[in-house]
């Protein structure tokens, strides 16, 4: 029997869930490469943070053997995508956000929380109720909540 996935620690959503390179190339979710959260993590830690391999693996709690097997295929993933001009479109994986972005949809304004706390109804700089809870787009974590829960008739 298969050990399963230890879910990854992921700091904060990406800002972004789809990049398309520019020019008169279509909008195509269907020919896209997808590069999970947990791999779009370890490309945040190694190459944006230039954090060493085994720190960054402390970080996401995992092995360093693992991390690495994480990371080249991310890498992978995103030469493909630049090589032959395909779309990149982050989901899915097994991760835990640590923290969460919330974004006023009226001005703008993006601040942090903690996950596990509750978001608030309304921006803090203009009171607007028109936020936007960026973890949501990506899942909550293990599954990114596609099928895999109790079925009812």
């Amino acid at each position: 029997m298969v050990k399963p996935r230890k879910n990854r620690n992921v700091l904060y959503p990406p800002w972004m869930h789809y990049f398309k390179p520019h020019g008169h190339i279509p909008f195509d979710p269907e020919n896209s490469v997808i590069l999970t959260v947990d791999e779009y993590e370890s490309i945040r830690l190694a190459d944006h943070e230039n954090l060493k391999q085994e720190e960054a693996a402390k970080r996401m709690n995992i092995s360093r053997p693992t991390f690495t097997r994480l990371i080249n295929c991310a890498r992978k993933k995103i030469a493909d995508a630049m090589v032959n001009g395909k779309m990149i479109k982050i989901e899915g994986g097994n991760f835990i956000f640590l923290k969460n972005r919330i974004r006023c949809n009226s001005c703008g304004n993006i601040w942090e929380t903690e996950a596990t706390d509750k978001p608030e109804e309304s921006c803090p700089r203009c009171g607007s109720k028109e936020i936007e809870d960026m973890s949501r787009r990506f899942g909550r974590g293990r599954f990114h909540g596609r099928g895999h829960g109790r079925k009812f008739q």
